[in-house]
């Protein structure tokens, strides 16, 4: 039996603690960018992140409120996605805190931070992967802002690379899930399995 739930009929918050407990895991984009009056980094983690277009490449990222990320994004045009890994837990965590306007998160959560490429804001230097985009376009959605940003630059730690790819054991990456809980890559391993394409399902099927 399924229990319903109407989101019209129930308080936004306890909704969005739901949704948030189904749609998972969910990997999270660690956003590095800079303010435009003072030059401040920022950097912030945010959990609703995926890829939107692949030729240009693009990913976007929702800011559920305006926070700094979103003003700095916005004033600057220039964001860096940084890859929340499973031994900066901690970091990405206390980064998420709600310091006051103005608090460097680098420094307050003593994240060491690197030059990047091609965009002013810098890049996570213990990150295994860093996204340096371009502000494409922004979305505003009732109480949300969904930004999409196109990837200039794409900067991988060569120990995480097998034979020229990434790897997901080598790259931990970290999720976030219900609740205060995080996700990790899986201790039984990974699954392997190839996408069949119609031909040779017209052969495995065929009677």
């Amino acid at each position: 039996m399924r229990i319903d739930f109407d989101p019209q009929a129930m308080d936004n918050a306890a909704f969005y603690r739901l949704l948030t407990a189904v749609v998972v895991p969910r990997p999270i984009a660690w956003v590095s960018t800079v303010s435009p009056y003072t030059f401040t980094p920022n950097l912030a983690p945010h959990s609703f992140f995926t890829v939107s277009c692949t030729a240009p490449p693009i990913v976007q990222f929702t800011s559920v409120g305006r926070k700094d990320t979103l003003v700095n994004v916005e004033a600057t045009g220039e964001f860096v996605v940084n890859f929340a890994s499973e031994p900066m837990l901690r970091q990405v965590n206390d980064t998420a805190t709600d310091f006051p306007h103005g608090v460097d998160e680098f420094e307050a959560a003593g994240v060491e931070r690197e030059a990047a490429l091609r965009v002013k804001p810098p890049r996570v230097a213990g990150a295994p992967v860093a996204l340096e985009c371009r502000l494409h376009s922004t979305l505003c959605l009732g109480n949300s802002t969904v930004v999409f940003g196109e990837v200039l630059h794409a900067a991988v730690h060569q120990d995480v690379l097998v034979d020229g790819h990434p790897e997901i054991e080598l790259l931990r990456p970290l999720s976030r899930l219900g609740k205060n809980e995080w996700g990790t890559t899986p201790a039984e391993g990974i699954r392997e399995l190839a996408r069949v394409s119609h031909r040779d399902w017209e052969r495995k099927h065929d009677r």
